[in-house]
Parts: structure tokens; C-alpha cells; sequence
């Protein structure tokens, strides 16, 4: 596997961990709708369901982890959440959030936007 992906699963995995030490149950990883997937989605306190993308950097040097969330990319998981909310019976409003995991394992930094953005299709 190529390194970025390695550092994208580590991101992943430290934001899953986030999430869980703020009270966070993350009910699925790395959901595929065809070619579209939805890093995490995990539900809060209130039942809210909350679909968390995640970004991860070694340095920010070039721009901010999270502006690496375009409007295309809004609009792929805008599809793959709706897919995601109708085959598995959502019935509780959706959040969308972004946590960006900027570092090396030995040194870095979570980030954690809630309601990001709005979904749209």
C-alpha cells in the first residue's frame, strides 16, 4: 500500500478515536456507495447521525487540511450520505463534519469542524 494511504487509514483511525473520547459511537467505517465513501459515520449524545469527513496532512504547507473539501468533493458525499441514510433507515437528522489530523504519529494536531457544510446533490 502507498504511504499516503497508510497516513490517510492513521488519520482515519485517530479521528475515529476522537470521536469516541468525546462520546462519539461510530456506527461504520469507510462506507462505499459505488465510487463515492463516507470516511466515517457515527452518531452523538443526542442520536444525531454525523457523517465526518477526514482529512489528513503531514504539514499544511500548501493550504489548510480542510479546504481540501470542494464543492465536488461536498457533492460526492452529499450522494453516498443519502444512499447511506435510505439503505440503512435513518430516521434522525444528518450533521456533516470535518476533522482534519495534521502531523506525523509522533506529533500532530486534530481539528474538528461540526456542521462543516450542507449537503447537495
Amino acid at each position: 500500500m502507498a504511504w499516503h494511504n497508510d497516513l490517510g487509514r492513521w488519520g482515519e483511525d485517530v479521528a475515529a478515536q476522537y470521536l469516541e473520547q468525546k462520546g462519539f459511537r461510530v456506527l461504520v467505517r469507510d462506507w462505499h456507495y459505488g465510487h463515492r465513501d463516507l470516511d466515517i459515520v457515527a452518531t452523538d449524545d443526542d442520536g444525531l447521525c454525523v457523517i465526518v469527513e477526514v482529512k489528513t496532512r503531514r504539514n499544511e504547507v500548501y493550504a489548510d487540511a480542510d479546504e481540501a473539501v470542494t464543492p465536488q468533493k461536498i457533492r460526492s458525499l452529499s450522494i453516498a450520505a443519502n444512499a447511506f441514510v435510505k439503505s440503512h433507515r435513518i430516521s434522525v437528522p444528518v450533521r456533516f463534519d470535518i476533522i482534519t489530523v495534521v502531523g506525523t504519529p509522533d506529533n500532530y494536531e486534530v481539528r474538528h469542524v461540526e456542521n462543516a457544510f450542507l449537503p447537495f446533490v
